[in-house]
């Protein structure tokens, strides 16, 4: 297999043992059409020499990749649903099957699966991912990428042959194999599984494992399992604020799709922002609009506290009451520097008046398109480009006077020119990615197998990549 010489293969989370894993078989599909790869991650990965059919071989058939995880390992968690206990989960349609190091950083990274077939823990189900299901979650990947979010990548996506039924779209519906690329798949619920079940010696390993590997800032801290909290506590923090400046709401955040990386993943029923609305939920079964946009910090301190739970044996209470306590400051500071940087500000400029708070609050009060406004008002809320707006008389209102002289007034970001250059900026509107676009894209698809509609979107993406990447990437943990 003519691997790149970036390809480093590094399978530590064996070294966790089999109380973290169950080896299962992928399915055999009937069929295997390549849909979206990743080019831009497979070379930092080692894998973009693949061919074809080595790519399907690896990448949808889950023949190991050279000197890496022998055999698919279902990964072993519990957690709360909707904030109800659930001890019956684990990696229901997924499952580890590689782990590599970035060439760029070093960091490890996991290739994971989503549609790849039973488990243990499949319950009632058939271990399938359907293709829309599959087409939308490149979309969120790619479009939160562009827009600063510290996320998983989709790595691939392969159409697999087979007629899927389901209660909540159209059935017969097409099916596929996701292979996302993440950096870890141990999640708050992983530590639930464990302490629910009374394991501390395996606690405290896993604990060790995630410092080492993972949280190597935590080593520093006088308690072991305070100081992962209080790591896990800050870079969930600044994944909800990237979730915020972006629009984004996931829709279930449950403690099993919290990382301990305080990356964001696993996208079912996501969606962007029309407009700023706290009430806005993603998912239909969301009744009670508990992971509702404004309600989505709250509830990722609600999972860090069940992580807390976890770890009281091992750690007195003072001492993780004390990891916990930096959240809301945490989001605030990082909500700021973001949302200045999305403006072309200067995201460390925290002198005089507070320029995103004065546009989150005019945002609200108008109901602006929110992804517009951030389009509209970059560079300092220049003034020739406010009156190409459709919203221009908006903007000349008095709910977006203090906001509009807060941003003037605010210090540039150190590369605004630069990123103003970009032809992204001269565009006559954002790319957005809500909900009737994201349908649009799947309608062509479904109804004449016309994926020129998705490749246009993951192109406008990329192009809005490489505009704000100038501006958030320094801002960000990670590309």
């Amino acid at each position: 297999m003519p691997v790149s010489p970036a390809y480093r293969p590094d399978p530590r989370h064996l070294a966790l043992g089999e109380a973290f894993y169950d080896p299962v078989t992928p399915a055999p599909f009937p069929a295997t059409v390549t849909r979206y790869r990743n080019q831009r991650w497979a070379a930092r990965v080692g894998l973009d020499t693949l061919d074809e059919a080595e790519w399907v071989a690896h990448l949808a058939r889950f023949a190991p990749l050279p000197d890496n995880v022998p055999e698919p390992l279902a990964l072993r968690y519990h957690g709360h649903q909707f904030q109800s206990y659930n001890p019956d989960l684990g990696d229901g349609r997924g499952f580890l099957h590689a782990q590599i190091r970035d060439a760029e950083d070093g960091r490890l990274l996991d290739l994971g699966t989503k549609g790849s077939g039973q488990t243990p823990y499949s319950r009632f189900g058939d271990g399938r991912l359907t293709l829309k299901g599959g087409v939308r979650e490149v979309l969120a990947t790619e479009m939160l990428e562009a827009l600063g979010v510290y996320t998983s990548k989709s790595f691939s996506l392969v159409e697999t042959g087979e007629a899927l039924m389901r209660n909540d779209e159209p059935s017969p519906t097409r099916s596929s194999v996701l292979v996302r690329l993440s950096h870890s798949h141990i999640r708050i619920g992983t530590f639930q599984r464990l302490a629910f079940h009374n394991e501390g010696a395996a606690l405290e390993k896993l604990i060790a494992y995630c410092i080492e590997t993972y949280q190597p800032r935590a080593a520093a801290h006088p308690n072991p399992a305070a100081g992962l909290l209080a790591a896990v506590t800050e870079d969930v923090a600044k994944m909800g604020a990237e979730w915020f400046q972006a629009g984004f709401v996931h829709g279930v955040l449950n403690t099993d799709n919290t990382t301990i990386t305080g990356e964001s993943f696993d996208y079912g029923p996501w969606r962007f922002l029309p407009e700023l609305d706290p009430g806005f939920t993603a998912a239909y079964f969301d009744q009670t609009g508990l992971y509702a946009f404004g309600r989505q910090p709250a509830a990722l301190y609600w999972n860090l506290c069940r992580l807390a739970d976890c770890l009281r044996h091992l750690a007195d209470e003072e001492a993780l009451a004390a990891a916990l306590e930096p959240f809301g400051a945490a989001f605030d500071a990082h909500l700021g520097r973001l949302t200045r940087a999305r403006l072309a500000l200067d995201p460390d400029d925290e002198s005089g008046v507070d320029a995103p708070a004065f546009f989150y609050r005019a945002l609200a009060r108008t109901r602006l398109p929110f992804e517009r406004a951030f389009f509209d008002l970059i560079g300092g809320a220049d003034p020739t480009r406010i009156a190409a707006s459709p919203h221009a008389e908006a903007y000349a209102g008095a709910d977006w006077a203090e906001a509009i002289a807060a941003i003037r007034g605010a210090k540039p970001h150190p590369r605004r020119e630069e990123a103003l250059a970009h032809p992204y900026f001269a565009r006559e509107a954002p790319v957005t990615m809500l909900i009737d676009e994201v349908e649009a894209v799947w309608a062509r698809i479904a109804e004449g197998d016309d994926w020129g509609a998705f490749a246009g979107k993951i192109a406008e993406v990329g192009e809005m990549r490489g505009a704000y990447g100038v501006l958030v990437d320094e801002v960000g943990r990670h590309p």
